[in-house]
Parts: C-alpha cells; sequence; structure tokens
C-alpha cells in the first residue's frame, strides 16, 4: 500500500496538470479577442472605406466631367445669342438700311455696264486658273470652274475690280475703293468698314448684303460669291440660299435664321455657316444681312482657348460638338496636339485613310470626322447623362453628354476623359488603403500583445471609473484595494485623473489664447481652415481694393521718446486705424512700425469697395491730424490704393504670416512709394469705380508691366474731421 498510494497522487496530478493546460489562459483569451475583434474591424472599415470611397471618387470625376460639358454647352449657346442679338440689332440699324440701299442702288446701276473682250477673257481666266487650283487644292477634287464664271454684267463687273485683284481675302478685304468711280465703290468707301469691323470684333468668316431679289450686292472679304444670285445663280442650292430665302419669307424683321455647316464653295474648301436676318424697319423688309459664322470661335469656346488642362480636362479630356449627320462641328484635341497618333488610331477605328489624312492637313475635323459612339447616340435622342465607353479613336473613355439647342440646329455636346487618366484617384486611394490596412493590422497585432499582457487584472473598479471620465467628469478617483499591484495601478489612475484634469484646465485656456491670436493673425475663414489642417492655404480674389500707407513723421516724432513709449503712442494710433477700418467695412492684413496694409472685398465682397476704401484713408488722415495735434507733432498719411486682382493665403511653415500679394498690392505699393510728398493717391482703376464725388488731382502717369496707369491724388482741403 505504502509503494501504490503515490501513483494516485501522480495520477490525480497529472490529470490536474493536463486540465489546465487544455484551457486558455486569460493572457491568451484576451489576445485572441482582441486580435479578432481588431482584423475584423479593420476588414470591414477597409471594406466599407474602399467601397464608399471608390464611389465618391467616381462620382467626383463624373462630376467634374459633366461640370465642363454644361459650362461649354452654356458658353456655345451665349455664343449665338450674341451673334443673334448682333443680328437683330444690324437688321434694324439706320447704318446698315442705308448701306443696303446704297449697295443695291449701286449694283443695279452696274448692270448695264458693257464688259471688253478682254475683261471677259480675264475673268474666265481667273475662275479656270486660280479659282479652279486654289479650290481644288483646298477639297482634294478636279474643279470645273465653269459653272461658277459670272453671269451677270454687275457681278462681272465688280469681281473684275474687287476680286480677281487679290491673291487672298485678307488683301481683298482691305481694299475700300477700286478707283472706278462708280456709285457702288462710293458705297463701299462709305459703309465697308462698319462690316470690315464686324467680321474683326466678332470674329465673323465674312458679312454679306443681299437685296430683295437675292443679288449678294456686298461681300466683307469680296470673294467670287460676291454680286452671286441666291435664287438662280450656282449658290441657289446652298444653305445660304436656303436660310436667305426662309428668312424673307417669314415677313417678320425681327428673326434670325442659322444654317449648319456644309460645303460653300467661295470658302474654298471650308464648311461655312450661316446666320440671315432681314433688314428693313416699319414691317418692310428692302434684303437681309448674312453672316458666315465664326468657325474659330466656336473651336475657341470648345477647346478652352486651347487650354484644355487649364480647364478641367487633363491630359486626354476634350469637348466637342457633333451633328444630326454624326460629324464633328468642332475640331479634335488630338488633331491639335498630337496629329500623327491622330492618324494612326483613326484609321485603326475604321475612318477611311483619305479622310484622316484630309483631316491632318487641314488641322480641322469640322464635317470630317465621323462619330458613332454611344454618348453621341444618346444626345442625338435628346437624352443627357453619363457613361464608361469607347470614344471616337476606339479609347476608353469617360464620357457627358447633351443635346444643344441653337435654332433649329440638331447639335450635341459631348466631354469626355480617357478612363486612366480620370480614375487614376481611385487607383491611389486603393493602393493607399491596402498599405494603411497593412500598417494598421501589423500595429493592431502589437498593441493587443501588448494589452493582453496588461489587463490580466480586476477591470471593473477602474472600467467604472474610466466611464465616468469620459462621461466628461473630472478629480474621478478610484478606490486601489490592498494588493500591491492594484495599489500600483489605483495610484497611477488617480494620479492620471488628477492629471487630465489640470491639462484640461490648461488645454481650454491655451485653446481660447491659440483661438485670440489666430483672429488677430489671420481672417475666422482663414482661422477655421488653418485648425483643420488645411497646409497650403491660398486663395484668389478679385475686384478687391488695396490700401498700403505709411504714417509720415512718427518717426521724427518717436526719435527723442523711450521705445516703450514709443511703442505705446504707435498701438493707440493703429488700433485707432483698425477701429476706422472696421467702421468702414475694410479689413486690415497687416501692420508695420510705419505701414498700414489693408483690403476691401477680400473676404466679403462689396460693390462700392473703392469708395469705402478712399473714405478710409481720407479717415485715416483725419485721425492722423488729431493724433498729431495731441501729441504736437506733424503726421501725415502717405497711401496708395489700387484696385484688381489678389492673392491671400499663409506664407512659411514654422513661423507663419497671413499676407496679401498680387499686382493690385505691387502697385498700391507702388503708387505711395513713388513720391516722398504725404498724400492719398489712387490708380486710374481705382478712379474708374469712385462714385464722382471725390475731388482729385492727376499727378502723372506711373509706368507698369501691364501699360501705363495715370495717379490721382485725393484732395482733401476742405473736409472736416
Amino acid at each position: 500500500m505504502s509503494r501504490t498510494e503515490p501513483t494516485p497522487q501522480r495520477a490525480d496530478g497529472a490529470v490536474r496538470r493536463s486540465s489546465r493546460r487544455a484551457g486558455l489562459s486569460i493572457q491568451s483569451a484576451l489576445l485572441i479577442m482582441l486580435l479578432l475583434v481588431s482584423l475584423l474591424s479593420s476588414f470591414v472599415v477597409g471594406l466599407i472605406g474602399y467601397v464608399n470611397g471608390s464611389d465618391s471618387l467616381r462620382d467626383a470625376a463624373f462630376d467634374r466631367l459633366v461640370g465642363v460639358r454644361d459650362a461649354r454647352a452654356r458658353e456655345v449657346s451665349e455664343l449665338f445669342t450674341r451673334i443673334k442679338n448682333t443680328m437683330l440689332l444690324e437688321g434694324r440699324s439706320a447704318e446698315t438700311i442705308d448701306a443696303t440701299q446704297a449697295f443695291t442702288e449701286g449694283f443695279a446701276a452696274l448692270e448695264d455696264t458693257e464688259l471688253t473682250e478682254d475683261e471677259r477673257i480675264a475673268i474666265r481666266a481667273y475662275f479656270s486658273g486660280p479659282f479652279a487650283r486654289r479650290l481644288g487644292d483646298a477639297t482634294g477634287h478636279i474643279i470645273d470652274a465653269a459653272s461658277f464664271v459670272p453671269s451677270g454684267a454687275a457681278q462681272s463687273y465688280l469681281q473684275l475690280h474687287y476680286t480677281i485683284p487679290f491673291d487672298d481675302f485678307d488683301a481683298s478685304i482691305e481694299t475700300v475703293d477700286a478707283g472706278d468711280g462708280s456709285e457702288w465703290s462710293a458705297a463701299n468707301a462709305r459703309y465697308h468698314e462698319q462690316f470690315h469691323r464686324m467680321t474683326q470684333l466678332l470674329e465673323f468668316e465674312d458679312v454679306l448684303l443681299i437685296d430683295t431679289k437675292g443679288n449678294v450686292v456686298y461681300s466683307a472679304y469680296k470673294g467670287v460669291d460676291l454680286g452671286t444670285n441666291l435664287v438662280d445663280g450656282p449658290y441657289a442650292f446652298s444653305n445660304l440660299a436656303t436660310a436667305y430665302a426662309k428668312a424673307l419669307s417669314t415677313n417678320i424683321l425681327d428673326t434670325v435664321e442659322f444654317t449648319d455647316f456644309g460645303e460653300y464653295p467661295p470658302s474654298l474648301g471650308r464648311p461655312a455657316a450661316w446666320a440671315v436676318s432681314p433688314v428693313g424697319s416699319d414691317g418692310q423688309a428692302i434684303g437681309a444681312i448674312a453672316v458666315e459664322m465664326p468657325i474659330d470661335a466656336i473651336n475657341s469656346v470648345m477647346t478652352g482657348d486651347l487650354q484644355w488642362s487649364a480647364k478641367g480636362l487633363g491630359d486626354t479630356g476634350e469637348t466637342y460638338l457633333v451633328g444630326g449627320d454624326h460629324l464633328m462641328r468642332s475640331t479634335s484635341r488630338e488633331v491639335v496636339e498630337h496629329p500623327d497618333d491622330y492618324l494612326r488610331k483613326a484609321v485603326a477605328t475604321g475612318t477611311k485613310p483619305d479622310v484622316a489624312d484630309r483631316v491632318v492637313e487641314t488641322g480641322s475635323t469640322l464635317l470630317l470626322q465621323q462619330i458613332d459612339t454611344d454618348a453621341v447616340s444618346h444626345a442625338l435622342n435628346s437624352e443627357t447623362g453619363t457613361l464608361i465607353g469607347n470614344n471616337y479613336l476606339g479609347e476608353e473613355s469617360l464620357a457627358a453628354y447633351t443635346p444643344v439647342r441653337v435654332g433649329d440646329l440638331d447639335w450635341v455636346i459631348v466631354a469626355e476623359i480617357g478612363t486612366t487618366e480620370a480614375f487614376a484617384p481611385v487607383r491611389e486611394f486603393t493602393r493607399n488603403l491596402v498599405l494603411s490596412s497593412t500598417a494598421l493590422i501589423i500595429v493592431v497585432a502589437l498593441l493587443s500583445l501588448v494589452l493582453a499582457q496588461l489587463i490580466v487584472r480586476p477591470l471593473r473598479r477602474l472600467k467604472t471609473a474610466a466611464g465616468r471620465i469620459a462621461a466628461g467628469e473630472q478629480g474621478v478617483q478610484v478606490d486601489a484595494g490592498r494588493s500591491d499591484e492594484l495599489a500600483d495601478v489605483g495610484t497611477a489612475f488617480n494620479d492620471m485623473s488628477r492629471s487630465l484634469q489640470v491639462k484640461a484646465s490648461l488645454l481650454d485656456e491655451q485653446i481660447a489664447e491659440n483661438e485670440r491670436l489666430l483672429l488677430t493673425l489671420m481672417p475666422p475663414t482663414v482661422a477655421k481652415r488653418y485648425r483643420d489642417g488645411d497646409q497650403n492655404i491660398v486663395e484668389d480674389h478679385k475686384e478687391v481694393t488695396v490700401l498700403y500707407a505709411d504714417i509720415v513723421g512718427f518717426d521724427e516724432y518717436s526719435r527723442n521718446l523711450p521705445s516703450e513709449k514709443a511703442l505705446e503712442q504707435l498701438n493707440e494710433l493703429l488700433r485707432s486705424f483698425d477701429e476706422a477700418a472696421d467702421l468702414h467695412g475694410v479689413e486690415r492684413v497687416r501692420t508695420t512700425r510705419s505701414g498700414y496694409l489693408a483690403s476691401c472685398g477680400l473676404t466679403i465682397p462689396r460693390v462700392d469697395n473703392a469708395r469705402r476704401t478712399v473714405d478710409l484713408a481720407v479717415e485715416l488722415q483725419f485721425i492722423l491730424e488729431r493724433f498729431g495735434a495731441q501729441l504736437g507733432a506733424s503726421l501725415n498719411l502717405r497711401a496708395g490704393i489700387d484696385t484688381g486682382t489678389v492673392t491671400s493665403g499663409l506664407v512659411g511653415r514654422s513661423h507663419i504670416v497671413y499676407d496679401l500679394w498680387g499686382d493690385a498690392v505691387s502697385l498700391a505699393f507702388r503708387v505711395q512709394g513713388e513720391t516722398a510728398e504725404p498724400g492719398i493717391f489712387l490708380t486710374q482703376r481705382v478712379v474708374d469705380k469712385l462714385p464722382g464725388s471725390q475731388s482729385l488731382v492727376s499727378v502723372g502717369l506711373l509706368q507698369t508691366a501691364k501699360g501705363e496707369q495715370r495717379v490721382w491724388r485725393v484732395d482733401i482741403s476742405g473736409r472736416h474731421v
């Protein structure tokens, strides 16, 4: 028995030890639980963040594209509206009516002109030679010029004197009088400048006047259509003839007929679109005015003056117009920037090689590039929306499309950008999310190991006390118990609670002080962005009036004063300046010992910012006069004021300064720095915005990078404080 009794004890002991090994310790259970919870939370949060972030970035890409599309659509509509309004004004203007009558009468007087045989030979030679050659080179076809030879005496006479002598349109439009003594030449000498300026200012390809019989009695560029008849002449089936007939058939003077682009031989292969409006008064039309639509102006709108990247379209985006025939009505970005790439891609996607060559040769896709994409099809069905699909060069892109209603034209606008570029932020976001999630998992694993080792102790009282602190209670103390370990933990917790109470009070005080200091250094809006962590705070402002002022005489006055006394008086003076600025709605930007920079219209737009700033400058002069009278010193203001575009922002990293810069700031500084004499000096831009009640004296011209600026001084003599 004595030898067998230890055996069951060992067996019992072995069983007990085996039971303890089979279970998990609290530390292990906590470690596994923390790891599982943390990993699962990281996965769920990462998944939700990925889905929401990707969707948000994709939506943002589409929103940017829609914004560009809508902006271009508005600009196209505004362009056609300006053209329409111009046509309506010209059709009713007395000068256009007189010009139409004069050219009609001059044209009729030429109908009885007899041409010599040599003159007839010269006309035929021109059309079979230079004209046929130029038109053939422009269109790529052999031209039979016989149908274009003038048949009427007046048309032959005008082209003999105004068309044939010149090699290009630019030379012919500059001709005011052929010196032939005809009534038509007299009318051209009197009225040509008006229509010449229309082609220059509004970028029209040409301006025509047409009588009620269909005769083109005037052309600004004096092309081969000068003198032609739109009823029975060679261009009777052109879009111009159709628009002319429709405009006069309405019997309504205040109407404008727009045409789509189409072939028009006098334009030498360049497609032409027209706007035609009757000319007359009192309900009676005496003819019509027609303008050839400005292709360059349309392209300028659609390409953003070739500034695609600056207008939000990146490296691959563009906007273009397409007609109901699925042909482009504006130029392609690829043709402008990468013609060789366009040629390769266009041919690869089914464009005929001769058409693609023609596009590259002319540098234009107008009525040449066929577009059969889903975006164009949807838009031609009067739909507005966005999609992802292949563009007209076979590349996957985001597209935003919408119809553009301009008169009866069936046009649509498409804005698109390559998916690779558009979704680059999505890919960057995904990569960053994966990296950050991996780093978070590693950190969580390490923290879980540490926490599992620490949380092997009673937690209820600490948890309750921690909950009270989390609820906002301060000064919470916990009974640590008698255990040395619990005493250490409890003591540390109590110390922490007291420390948090002290730090919270100090932090509240510090936050309040920091907030006060921030608001003295920068505007509230900028301070909010700085608190939110914005590292590069900069804003552009238009129509801001800037005041840069020096206090003249303070240095001489304070030279014999103690530094503390001089600073005290300067601070009192600047405090008066700030109070005056607040009353006038002007914002102080910064001050120095002798300088004062302020602006109006920076954070709060004001229509009268120039007047407010000038009034403030006058008030500052009066403040200096009062202050000087009290101190027995001669104090004056030397101030420069300019208005224009400025930029504001925070400058520096470790030592941040809120500053204002730009042309208006520089010019204001220069205006007051050009003279040592005190006074309030204004630029012409400020004077132009004043209501006219200021008494001003011109002090000369100031040379700037953008030209000369006249400088004025405010005459405040006779005013009272």
